[in-house]
C-alpha cells in the first residue's frame, strides 16, 4: 500500500526549543495557576487608548510584573551554588514574538533589558518594533548577533547542544545576558484559550499568558461578570522558598488587579 506524505522543514529556532524543554525537565519549578481580575485595569488602559496613548495589555503586564520584582528580586535569582543566589539588580525579560521566516509563522525570542526602567509605552514600542524586524530562517534571536560558536551550535548532536544549556544555566551571568532573568510567553494572544497553558522554562521565573474571558465572580453577596485573566506561573524552588513567593503572587495579584501603574 502507497502513503502519501510531504516532508515540512524544522526552522532553526525550533531547534533551540526542543533543547530548552529537554534542560527544563530537570528544572525544580512550582506551578501555580492563578486567576486575576483584569475587569478595571483592562478598563482604565481602553481611557488611555482612547486619550491617544497605544499601551497594549501585554506590554502593561511586562511593566507590571517588573515593577513588583523590584521590591521580590529574589523571585528571578538565578542559583550560584548550594549556598549562594545571584540576584540581579535590573529585570531582563524574554518574550516571544511571532514572526513569518520561509513562509510559515515561528516563536522568535526578543530580550527587553532593564524593563523596570521602562514605562509600558516604551515597552510597547520596542516590541512592535521587533516584530516589524526583517529577518532569515537562520535567526533565532531579534536584535542580537548570533556569535560564531552559536552559529556552531545549531549543528552539533543533541547532547552536546544540551550541554551548553547547562553550562550556561550553571553560570548565571551568562545565562542572564543570552536570556535575561524572566521569560513571559503570551499564547492568549493567538487565540481564546478556555483554560490554561502549563509550560516547561530555564528561567528562574517563567509566565504563561493565557486569555482573558468572561466569567461569574462572587463580589460581596453579588455574582458579577468579570474580565478574568488565566494565568500560569512556574518559580524555581530552588532560589525561592513557599512563602516568598505566595507574598510575591499576592503581591503582583494586587497590581495587576488594581491597575496600578497605568496612569503613573
Amino acid at each position: 500500500m502507497r502513503h502519501s506524505y510531504t516532508f515540512q522543514r524544522i526552522p532553526r529556532s525550533r531547534i533551540a526549543t526542543f533543547d530548552v524543554y529537554s534542560v527544563a525537565l530537570h528544572k525544580h519549578h512550582v506551578s501555580a495557576m492563578l486567576e486575576f481580575d483584569v475587569t478595571d485595569s483592562r478598563r482604565m488602559l481602553q481611557e488611555l487608548r482612547r486619550g491617544g496613548l497605544a499601551v497594549s495589555f501585554n506590554a502593561w503586564l511586562i511593566k507590571s510584573i517588573s515593577q513588583v520584582l523590584q521590591q521580590h528580586k529574589e523571585a528571578a535569582a538565578y542559583l550560584y551554588s548550594k549556598r549562594k543566589l545571584m540576584i540581579f539588580n535590573d529585570i531582563n525579560i524574554s518574550v516571544m514574538v511571532e514572526k513569518k521566516i520561509g513562509g510559515k509563522k515561528v516563536p522568535i525570542a526578543l530580550l527587553l533589558e532593564k524593563t523596570n526602567e521602562k514605562s509600558a509605552l516604551e515597552i510597547n514600542a520596542e516590541i512592535e518594533e521587533a516584530k516589524n524586524q526583517e529577518l532569515s530562517d537562520k535567526e533565532v534571536l531579534l536584535r542580537k548577533k548570533l556569535t560564531r560558536v552559536e552559529n556552531i551550535y545549531f549543528s552539533l548532536p543533541g547532547f552536546l547542544r544540551r550541554s551548553l544549556w547547562r553550562f550556561m544555566l550553571n553560570n548565571p551571568k551568562s545565562a542572564y545576558g543570552r536570556m535575561g532573568n524572566v521569560v513571559i510567553t503570551s499564547v492568549g494572544m493567538m487565540g481564546t484559550i478556555k483554560g490554561w497553558f502549563l509550560h516547561k522554562s530555564v528561567h528562574p521565573l517563567s509566565f504563561g499568558i493565557g486569555s482573558v474571558l468572561k466569567k461569574p465572580v462572587v463580589i460581596g453577596n453579588q455574582i458579577k461578570v468579570r474580565e478574568i485573566l488565566n494565568m500560569t506561573v512556574l518559580c524555581d524552588h530552588d532560589v525561592l522558598d513557599g512563602a516568598p513567593m505566595v507574598k510575591f503572587l499576592n503581591h503582583l495579584t494586587k497590581y495587576i488587579e488594581s491597575g496600578e501603574g497605568i496612569h503613573g
